[in-house]
């Protein structure tokens, strides 16, 4: 195994660092391992270990919409709904709760 003596300076949000040390904490896996693995990664996929792409639209923001708009909006999710391509709160929160151990 070779001999770690290299260092690595990185500035990064707080609130970022800070829920990614919880979630590493929780799978004992020190910060120093989890960016060794990353870099590893890098070299092994030759190019960053997962897909980079700007998102295929945009979330809307509904403050900025004018009434028109607002109303376009929720006729979307009301015939998404009725279409059958919505579940309840409850379910998606469970659904989150059980995925990320929440």
């Amino acid at each position: 195994m070779a001999t770690k003596s290299a260092n690595l300076y990185a500035r990064i949000e707080p609130e970022v660092k800070e829920q990614a040390e919880s979630i590493l904490s929780a799978l004992g896996i020190p910060a120093s391992n989890a960016i060794n693995m990353f870099y590893k990664q890098i070299i092994l996929q030759r190019g960053l270990p997962f897909e980079v792409k700007m998102p295929a639209s945009k979330p809307v923001d509904m403050s900025a919409l004018s009434e028109e708009q607002l109303s376009a909006e929720l006729e979307k999710g009301y015939v998404d709904m009725i279409a059958g391509k919505t579940k309840p709160a409850s379910k998606a929160f469970a659904d989150i709760r059980k995925d990320y151990g929440v």
